[in-house]
């Protein structure tokens, strides 16, 4: 039988836990805050982290690997850095444990303190531009465009996984450039990065913008984000890229020298995304019967499972399906057969419409004889017989159009759910009622986005980059604003 899920309507956040957790894609750990991604969850990361691998390279980056471990003493060369994560880092103190002399057990060995507290990283921005001070001399050595996969830790008392967990998975670039203005085009550059990864694998429409001073990195000058709409009614900030100026290269004192043979600062980005783009996945598709997953990020894109009652049909069945797969392996088309007998069909096609597989090919003894297969779409939950002579064909143009159907569907939506305001009333009964994304001229102060914040709970999204420049008054102050910026309540 199916595992049950709660339904969005009735209760959207327990119907994510459950979902997460029944489609086996992670679940919590024995480490309070911590999750264990799940081999299937991990597949799906693994698809996510190739295409993002490819595309970093394909912009002229390099993976390294940098330290967990940070001297504490690091953070505290960069004012606004350490004064954004100082909440949430763990610290190590202590490098060994002994056996208790009261016999309780193994205790921490107080003759073992460190000299120097260790900070395990929330982010890399200290360790690598300390780094970098040794590898930077003169202009021909830049500019240093660095990526690295990694685990960052930050002490969260309130999880969720994927969406907001203790320790996550994640990528984090860090370049260095020799002008202002590389180092700026390398900002929108790896937001467009995103921006495209988001849209074109995750059928997930995205608004790119900037981040207000409030919302931005701590330590960046700039921040540049791309905005995604959950079926909730939520935004979920789902990447970022940041322009650090010269903050990191002033405190690490990391300088080259020009072409005159100056010393100057270096210029620095850093950029990310997580695990939670998972999460993402989950709640901007998904249904009250599992998992939506676009085939380009499914961890296999077609299962196939035989209708039987006589062993000898079996064999039969199994000798077309080898035909079959290997027709649609060569149009490079991921495929499961499900031939074990110890589940029947039926609990097989609840299980694979949870986990939320694109396409489901059904084929039995009768399906032989007539020299057809039944197909089964995950997004529509519609059903035809097709030849199984042209399968490999039809499954092709089917992914295809289910990978645009689950990004229209996502569009459709956040389209429906964006609305413009002109009061400060309007905004507040969007929010209250109706949800999703809201579009309202903004004075541009720290102080009334703060007031905004506090009544409503909302937040600035982003400055649109593509937002239409239109004189207006500011909607709690009603001082002039030359740009609607996105109000949403978000994750």
């Amino acid at each position: 039988m199916a595992k049950e899920l709660t339904s969005r309507s009735e209760n959207y956040s327990q119907w994510y836990n459950d979902l997460v957790v029944k489609a086996d894609l992670a679940e919590n750990s024995a480490v309070r805050g911590c999750m264990v991604i799940k081999p299937y969850g991990y597949a799906i990361w693994e698809k996510m982290q190739a295409e993002l691998d490819r595309m970093f390279k394909e912009t002229g980056h390099v993976n390294a690997y940098f330290p967990l471990f940070i001297p504490k003493s690091f953070f505290s060369k960069e004012a606004a850095h350490v004064e954004g994560f100082a909440k949430e880092c763990a610290v190590v103190t202590h490098y060994r444990l002994k056996n208790d002399p009261n016999g309780k057990g193994i205790v921490v060995d107080p003759d073992a303190k460190l000299e120097e507290e260790l900070i395990v990283r929330p982010t890399s921005e200290t360790i690598i531009w300390n780094t970098y001070k040794n590898w930077i001399q003169s202009y021909r050595d830049l500019p240093i465009l660095c990526n690295q996969w990694a685990n960052v830790v930050r002490w969260e008392m309130r999880t969720r996984l994927f969406l907001r967990t203790a320790e996550f998975l994640w990528q984090e670039g860090h370049t260095a450039h020799a002008t202002k203005q590389e180092a700026l085009e390398e900002t929108e550059r790896m937001v467009n990065v995103y921006a495209e990864f988001a849209e074109s694998f995750m059928a997930l429409p995205v608004i790119k913008g900037a981040k207000s001073e409030n919302e931005r990195f701590a330590g960046a000058l700039e921040t540049y984000t791309i905005e995604a709409l959950m079926q909730d009614g939520k935004a979920l900030q789902s990447g970022t890229s940041h322009f650090l100026g010269q903050n990191f290269a002033k405190a690490f004192d990391v300088k080259f020298a020009n072409r005159d043979g100056k010393d100057e600062y270096v210029w620095a980005t850093s950029w990310g995304v997580s695990t939670r783009l998972m999460g993402a996945l989950v709640m901007a598709h998904s249904d009250d019967n599992g998992l939506v997953l676009p085939p380009k990020l499914a961890p296999f894109q077609v299962v196939i499972v035989p209708i039987y009652r006589k062993e000898e049909q079996l064999a039969e069945i199994s000798s077309k399906v080898d035909e079959v797969v290997a027709k649609l392996k060569a149009k490079g088309i991921t495929v499961k057969y499900d031939n074990l007998d110890t589940k029947k069909p039926g609990w097989k096609f609840a299980e694979y419409e949870l986990k939320g597989v694109p396409v489901r090919l059904a084929i039995g003894p009768r399906d032989l004889e007539n020299g057809t297969v039944e197909v089964a779409r995950r997004d529509t939950l519609t059903k035809e017989v097709v030849e199984l002579e042209s399968i490999d064909q039809y499954v092709a143009d089917l992914l295809e159009d289910i990978q645009q159907n689950i990004y229209k569907k996502a569009l459709d939506y956040r389209t429906e759910h964006t609305t413009p305001v002109d009061t400060y009333e309007e905004l507040k009964e969007v929010l209250n009622t109706k949800g999703g994304f809201v579009l309202a001229h903004w004075d541009g102060t720290a102080e009334t986005e703060q007031k905004i914040k506090e009544e409503t709970k909302a937040t600035i999204r982003c400055i649109p980059f593509d937002g239409m420049k239109e004189e207006g008054k500011c909607i709690y102050s009603g001082k002039p604003s030359s740009q609607r910026v996105l109000f949403a309540l978000a994750y």
